[in-house]
């Protein structure tokens, strides 16, 4: 049997992290966390937040190459916007999403819906 309340600690740290950046850094914490838990469902969170950090580095470099590449266009840019609003509050609802789950469930390991899995 897992401590219950150190699962809920590691595993909304794990999909937490990505609140304190969206750079390379933030991902070493569910990484570390993969490699120093022995829980199985702690391992499963950590994993799928390093496939969610993938994806919004993936999603945000395609943005991103699509503003560098149009934005001088007008037409474009008002489409990318809207588009990119939406990127953020998909990525910090999804987050959010996340540790309610495993705060309120942490026996089962959360899973992002329609995210590319590397892990």
């Amino acid at each position: 049997m897992y401590d219950t309340d150190k699962r809920k600690l590691l595993s909304g740290l794990s999909h937490g992290a990505i609140f304190l950046s969206t750079a390379v850094v933030s991902i070493g914490i569910p990484i570390a966390i993969l490699f120093v838990s022995d829980d199985p469902v702690v391992k499963e969170n950590a994993k799928e937040s390093i496939n969610f950090h993938f994806n919004v580095w993936l999603y945000g470099g395609i943005l991103g190459a699509l503003f560098f590449l149009f934005g001088w266009l007008v037409l474009p840019l008002l489409l990318l916007g809207p588009l990119a609003g939406l990127g953020y509050i998909l990525h910090w609802g999804l987050t959010i999403w996340a540790l309610i789950k495993v705060f309120s469930n942490p026996d089962i390991p959360f899973r992002y819906p329609y995210i590319f899995r590397v892990f």
